[in-house]
C-alpha cells in the first residue's frame, strides 16, 4: 500500500469535528494520480460526494471534468481534494475550526503528491495561499512559492449559480497548461498559509 493510500485510510477514520462526524455519510479524502503534476483543491464535499466518498462527483464535478478535458487531460491524471474532508450539515460553509482541524491532512497529501501546481477552487482554498485577497479580483492569476505554482479559480459550482461566470472559469482554465511549461518569475512572496482563516467575500 502506498503512503498516500495509508494516509487516506487515516483520514477515513478521522473524528476531529464532532458536528461533521455526526452528520456525514462518508469521509471524502480525495482521489487521483499519486504523482499528479496538478492538484485541484475545492471547499468541501456536497451531498453527492458524501454519498459516494469521492470528490466532485455532482453537478459541479461534471463541470470540473469538462474543464479538465478542455485542456486535453483526463481526470485520472490530476489529483482532486478539498479543504475539509466531510460534508458540513446542509452544505453550510466550513467553520474556521473545521478548516484548521483538516489543515494537516491536506498538507500531508500535498507533501506526498508533490504537485507542480495547486489550483484553488473557490474562496476557502484560495484563503490558504492568497490570504486577504478577494477571488473576484485574483481569479485567473498565479504566484510561485517554494517551487509550487498556485493558481486561483472560481469554484465550478459558481457557474451553476451564475451562468455568466461559466465563460470566465473556462477562460481561466485555459491559462493553466502554459503556466506549467513556463512558470515565469515569482511575484513577491505571499504570507504563509494560516491555520485560522478568515472568510472572504466572493
Amino acid at each position: 500500500m502506498s503512503a498516500l493510500s495509508e494516509l487516506s485510510n487515516e483520514i477515513l477514520k478521522c473524528e476531529r469535528c464532532p458536528a461533521l462526524v455526526r452528520n456525514r455519510t462518508k469521509v471524502v479524502p480525495g482521489e487521483g494520480a499519486e504523482n499528479a503534476e496538478v492538484m485541484f483543491i475545492g471547499e468541501g464535499p456536497g451531498w453527492h460526494e458524501d454519498q459516494q466518498g469521492r470528490p466532485f462527483v455532482g453537478p459541479a464535478g461534471m463541470f470540473l471534468n469538462e474543464l479538465i478535458q478542455s485542456v486535453g487531460w483526463q481526470r485520472e491524471q490530476v489529483y482532486i481534494a478539498n479543504v475539509i474532508k466531510c460534508r458540513p450539515p446542509q452544505n453550510r460553509d466550513p467553520l474556521p475550526d473545521e478548516i484548521a482541524a483538516c489543515h494537516d491532512w491536506l498538507d500531508r497529501q500535498i507533501a506526498l503528491i508533490k504537485p507542480k501546481m495547486i489550483v484553488t477552487l473557490g474562496r476557502f482554498s484560495m484563503a490558504r495561499y492568497f490570504p486577504g485577497k478577494s477571488i473576484s479580483k485574483i481569479h485567473g492569476t498565479s504566484l510561485v512559492k517554494d517551487g509550487i505554482i498556485y493558481f486561483a479559480m472560481y469554484h465550478p459550482a459558481a457557474a451553476l449559480h451564475q451562468q455568466k461566470l461559466r465563460q470566465t472559469i473556462m477562460e481561466d482554465m485555459l491559462k493553466i497548461p502554459p503556466l506549467l511549461k513556463t512558470p515565469g518569475e515569482s511575484p513577491p512572496a505571499a504570507e504563509p498559509p494560516s491555520k485560522q482563516l478568515n472568510m472572504f467575500e466572493v
